[in-house]
């Protein structure tokens, strides 16, 4: 979907599924990531989405996502892939447009980017990267991304997207420049929403932002994030913040916010679980089995 596209009226909310939990703890620990986002298009998510750090840290380890979502278009055929988000200023932008639209190409379709200025100065120092110049680099790579994309400007990437203009960007962040930039390069705002009056705040604000720069659109879709812990499962020792559901979580309830959500507006969710690895692929399997088909 371009910038400026609504919500298509009727249509269901879209549920994706990180596929490992959150903060593992070491590699072995997600070495299965691919096998579980074939289970999960066999369970009927609509997408995978993957994290994107450089370092091992206080969130664990991480595969690099583009070349993460790469092996999972290869195992799989319908199911919708993207970063969320990845990290852009530590990035090339010619190299990084190369990439993704190799990946657009090669998912035939699939893929969206999301993308965010980043936050751990560990990361931006280790790749020798200005941590106070992110915001100003995400801006300037993101206009370099859509002119490679569109063939508008030289040099010619190797390989265009197969998405007409590139694929969909989905723009992280709160602040009022993030919002100025989902506006400005995005096909979504993407971030973790819980509340249907926050959702709504945060689209009347894009809503404004658009007008006061001249783009006359629609509001753009929204994408969120959400954590889940099903009911008879133990949570990891680390504090994921808001459960979707709340404390004491049952499936209508989980079922209840995702549906007042969407009513505000909500379009996609993503859905990451902090139980233990060996409870993961049973929590991925309640998820399908008692939300997604009321969703639907």
């Amino acid at each position: 979907m371009r910038l400026g596209e609504v919500v298509e009226e009727g249509s269901a909310l879209r549920v994706g599924i990180a596929p490992h939990r959150l903060w593992p703890d070491n590699a072995f620990e997600i070495d299965d990531v691919v096998e579980t986002a074939r289970t999960a298009e066999q369970l009927g998510f609509d997408r995978i989405v993957a994290g994107s750090h450089v370092l091992a840290g206080d969130l664990g380890v991480t595969h690099e996502p583009l070349i993460l979502l790469s092996a999972i278009a290869g195992a799989t055929s319908r199911i919708g892939i993207a970063t969320s988000v990845l990290i852009l200023p530590l990035y090339n932008p010619v190299v990084l447009a190369h990439q993704t639209a190799t990946l657009d190409r090669l998912s035939r379709g699939r893929f969206a980017l999301g993308v965010g200025t980043g936050w751990d100065r560990s990361e931006f120092d280790a790749v020798g990267v200005s941590f106070g110049e992110r915001g100003r680099r995400t801006d300037a790579h993101l206009a370099v991304l859509t002119s490679l994309w569109r063939g508008d400007s030289e040099p010619r990437i190797g390989v265009a997207p197969r998405t007409a203009d590139g694929p969909p960007v989905w723009v992280g962040g709160r602040s009022d420049a993030a919002l100025r930039r989902a506006v400005r390069f995005g096909s979504a705002w993407h971030g973790p929403v819980a509340d249907p009056a926050e959702l709504d705040r945060i689209r009347r604000q894009l809503t404004e932002l658009a007008a006061a720069s001249g783009i006359e659109r629609q509001p753009l879709r929204v994408t969120s994030v959400a954590f889940v812990v099903p009911p008879g499962f133990t949570a990891i020792d680390r504090d994921p913040g808001r459960l979707l559901g709340g404390g004491q979580p049952t499936a209508a309830s989980i079922v209840d916010e995702l549906g007042a959500l969407h009513e505000a507006g909500l379009h996609a969710c993503s859905i990451w679980l902090p139980v233990p690895g060996p409870a993961f692929a049973d929590a991925m399997a309640w998820v399908a089995q008692e939300v997604l088909p009321e969703l639907r």
